[in-house]
């Protein structure tokens, strides 16, 4: 743990990713429906390989591949609806095949954040019924009052500044929140809010990579803040 006299453990509010960052998960379902939606909607037998998708969010994804394979149709927005509905239908009906992986201590961390009292809510770029899908899956639904997703908001930081107020609502207009993230994308969206974030080095970003963001805090795994 990177040693800067930060008390995470001061505020109202924690909004974690998913992805990485509480769980990691397998099966490709999540995956492959990027590959129908681009196929059937948009007529573009490319893959999403070729474009960044960690810290992206699942709008984002589809417009990179389809600039990359140039692709990109005028009306892309409007054509997304029909995308987004494909992308939950599909993980929805391959649900059984994904295999979700909690990253170290996040079960214990939440648990400890709920008996504390604290506000907990998801900021991700997966889809909301995608997103929930995963943590059902991996038992973490329950932990959770609310969450800001990519169905709307294309842009990380626009999520996150959605979850900022969803947390307000809930518990007031002084609430403090604090964001937990294992991406660059992550930590840069926080800081274009001017917020603290937490780096944690669970998904495929190093420490390193991370601390060179300049994160409030940087740790390898949430086990460090429970030993804090």
């Amino acid at each position: 743990m990177s040693d800067t006299g930060f008390d995470w453990r001061k505020f109202d509010a924690y909004l974690f990713d998913i992805d990485g960052t509480l769980a990691n998960t397998r099966g490709g379902v999540h995956y492959n429906s990027f590959h129908t939606a681009l196929r059937e909607v948009y007529g573009c037998g490319g893959r999403i390989d070729a474009v960044p998708v960690h810290g992206n969010t699942d709008i984002g994804i589809l417009r990179a591949a389809l600039e990359h394979y140039g692709q990109l149709p005028g009306n892309f927005e409007e054509l997304l609806p029909r995308a987004q509905e494909l992308m939950r239908a599909e993980v929805a009906r391959h649900a059984a095949e994904m295999e979700v992986e909690l990253c170290p201590a996040i079960s214990e961390l939440l648990a400890r954040l709920r008996r504390e009292g604290k506000l907990l809510g998801v900021v991700t770029g997966n889809l909301e019924a995608i997103g929930w899908r995963k943590l059902e899956l991996g038992g973490l639904r329950d932990f959770f009052d609310f969450g800001s997703f990519s169905d709307s908001r294309e842009k990380r930081e626009d999520i996150f500044r959605h979850g900022v107020e969803l947390a307000r609502r809930l518990r007031g207009r002084g609430t403090s929140v604090c964001f937990i993230g294992d991406t660059p994308a992550d930590i840069r969206a926080a800081a274009t809010l001017g917020m603290p974030v937490i780096g944690v080095a669970t998904g495929i970003y190093s420490y390193e990579d991370l601390a060179r963001e300049s994160p409030t805090l940087c740790i390898t795994t949430c086990a460090e803040l429970m030993a804090a």
